[in-house]
């Protein structure tokens, strides 16, 4: 290999890397591949694998899980869709009567939390398949304003300092970030009427608003994810950014902490049968590659099949992993060494 060469594949290598310093660029993505779900006992109580609502990847364990807005349990998948196991939840004494599950979030161990939208309320469980957890023991409420189906649509993990982002989706618009603790209840909710009441007890909510989501420009906001999982990330300022996926806008955006959107890739076309009818993509994802992973509610249109089924979405793209900085260090070893032994001839 010349020098010149050389040089050529480095420049190139350095404008990737200095790319992937500020931005994931969602404009590099394209789709991988869809999958169906099992709609395992559907309609007919029990898991349910339908309205597929929220998806978190867990990184140590290699898999997704994903749950739909009528908040049967969790179930476990594999990275193409395949059920791996279900958790059942135990609502009695959430107050909830609803059951609007919108936002999951692994943090890691087989412990995960989900949120429930119309309380504005999450819930820290542990995993065991084939299980029933009770949601009451270990839950916080982040707001105890009514907001009916408004509220709660997203929460992500950010593993680097044990703190939270979620989003309301609108009536108004919301992204917040903070501290989230745990605790159980610590007596019977209020009132069982209308979405319910949180109980009294659980931990303490220390979320803000993080920035106005006016400057996103979307509709309505449906999940959001951190970008602190990403490796090829790590100690750069992409690695603060965010994910918002919007169902109103069929967008999904990347955005720093101060709302400015970096890059963004269109989900117009994803699932549009093109007579009107589109699943509802409203659960978002990411693994360590920087691959994407979305969930969408199977189609309920009026020409919707009997045995319609929630779908998983993969989006996939060139994000450069550690090894290319590895090339980089070698390759400018090399051409100082080819320049040193130049100097000798």
């Amino acid at each position: 290999m010349t020098i010149k060469l050389l040089i050529a594949v480095l420049a190139t290598c350095t404008a990737v890397s200095a790319q992937a310093s500020t931005s994931i660029n969602l404009g590099n993505y394209t789709v991988g591949g869809i999958y169906a779900l099992d709609a395992l006992n559907g309609t007919a109580g029990g898991i349910s694998g339908l309205e597929a609502s929220a998806v978190a990847y867990a990184r140590d364990r290699g898999t997704l899980f994903f749950v739909g807005d009528e908040g049967t349990g969790v179930v476990e998948i594999s990275l193409t869709g395949q059920t791996l196991g279900n958790n059942l939840f135990d609502w009695s004494g959430t107050g909830s009567t609803k059951h609007d599950t919108e936002g999951l979030t692994y943090l890691g161990g087989g412990v995960l939390v989900v949120g429930e939208e119309r309380l504005q309320d999450a819930y820290r469980f542990s995993y065991t398949a084939g299980s029933t957890v009770a949601l009451a023991s270990s839950f916080v409420s982040m707001s105890n304003v009514a907001v009916g189906n408004n509220g709660m649509e997203g929460i992500s993990y950010d593993p680097r300092d044990g703190s939270f982002v979620t989003i309301k989706q609108q009536s108004p618009e919301n992204v917040l970030a903070g501290t989230l603790t745990f605790g159980p209840a610590t007596g019977a909710p209020p009132s069982t009427s209308g979405d319910g009441f949180t109980p009294p007890g659980g931990g303490v909510s220390t979320v803000t608003t993080l920035f106005n989501p006016a400057s996103m420009g979307l509709s309505t906001l449906s999940d959001v994810q951190t970008l602190s999982p990403v490796d090829a990330l790590a100690g750069t300022a992409a690695a603060d950014n965010l994910l918002v996926l919007s169902l109103g806008s069929r967008k999904l955006v990347e955005v720093d902490r101060s709302g400015n959107v970096l890059s963004s890739f269109d989900l117009s076309s994803l699932l549009n049968t093109g007579s009107g009818d589109f699943n509802a993509i409203e659960g978002l994802t990411v693994d360590e590659h920087g691959t994407i992973y979305l969930v969408a509610e199977q189609l309920q249109g009026a020409g919707a099949p009997l045995n319609a089924q929630s779908q998983l979405i993969v989006l996939t793209a060139p994000v450069p992993e550690p090894e290319t900085y590895a090339l980089m260090l070698s390759g400018l070893g090399l051409i100082g060494y080819m320049a040193r032994r130049r100097r000798r001839v």
